[in-house]
């Protein structure tokens, strides 16, 4: 099963309507997408917790890193560009840190706030390579851009 994100999107609107605290967005939102895919073998957050430091947040899956500096990984690489990150093979990329020997492809995409801060990364990886593509990002952006607008 592939993920319906218009459809998902509506779902994650209602039932975050309202609420500002970036953690319970965080929660759902990883939870929803997770269930939504197949492909997703782990779905989730890494929040900035100091300047140039990532920490994990709510996740679905198995364990992920507990620490990501900015200029460490895909996940890194996402925080300190500002700027998504599609990685078809996870062993090509330099600096690649494995949290979990089965990932094989990932995507990885800055969460702001509504007035641009950096609340941290979306970090869905797959056992599958080259799992993710342009539609992904589409799809997953829209859905982070209006979860995220009013978070705090």
């Amino acid at each position: 099963m592939q993920a319906d994100y218009g459809e998902l999107a509506k779902v994650i609107a209602a039932l975050t309507e309202g609420e500002t605290d970036s953690v319970a967005l965080m929660a759902t939102v990883a939870c929803e997408l997770h269930h939504a895919d197949s492909r997703f073998d782990w779905t989730g957050f890494y929040r900035v917790t100091a300047p140039g430091l990532l920490k994990i947040g709510p996740y679905q899956g198995g364990h992920g890193c507990l620490v990501i500096p900015f200029d460490r990984g895909v996940c890194g690489a996402a925080a300190r560009t500002g700027t998504v990150q599609i990685v078809d093979d996870v062993d090509a990329f330099p600096g690649h840190i494995a949290c979990s020997s089965s990932t094989r492809s990932e995507i990885v995409l800055p969460v702001f706030t509504g007035d641009g801060t950096l609340l941290g990364v979306l970090d869905i990886d797959s056992d599958r390579p080259a799992a993710f593509g342009p539609s992904d990002e589409a799809g997953l952006a829209a859905i982070l851009a209006d979860t995220f607008r009013t978070a705090r």
